[in-house]
């Protein structure tokens, strides 16, 4: 039996849809063995599937092969989810916000007020990125 990846991701509803699961392998989101593939590329048992969605890159083993969308229930029976822990925790990372308040009813902010506030967020952002050199 021979399985498209894309149609595969779908099956075992690591995307929802099928065009989804093709965009996302197109887009160099989706890695098979530690390369990237095309929508087309047959899966074969043992294969490893890296997903990257927003923070987290998520990690499958491919157990069994399976071409029609499975219920939610038996798709251990075909997928291996080996995402890594500290994968996970990144989707619990507090965010971090600024809340600028304001009474009710005062409109919009004066000059005065929106240069403060712009220096404020300047401020901000200028420290995250000194955190990334």
């Amino acid at each position: 039996m021979e399985v498209r990846l894309d149609k595969y991701l779908w099956a075992v509803r690591i995307f929802k849809t099928r065009s989804d699961a093709a965009d996302a392998v197109r887009n160099n989101r989706v890695l098979v063995n530690d390369a990237y593939a095309k929508p087309s590329r047959e899966v074969k048992v043992g294969d490893r599937i890296s997903v990257k969605r927003t923070l987290v890159t998520y990690s499958y083993l491919v157990k069994e092969l399976v071409s029609n969308r499975q219920p939610a229930a038996k798709v251990p029976d075909y997928c291996i989810d080996t995402t890594p822990q500290t994968e996970l925790d990144k989707l619990n990372k507090p965010r971090e916000t600024i809340f600028v308040f304001r009474e009710r009813g005062t409109g919009r902010p004066t000059k005065k007020e929106r240069r403060e506030i712009d220096a404020l967020m300047d401020g901000f952002y200028y420290d995250e990125d000194e955190d990334l050199d």
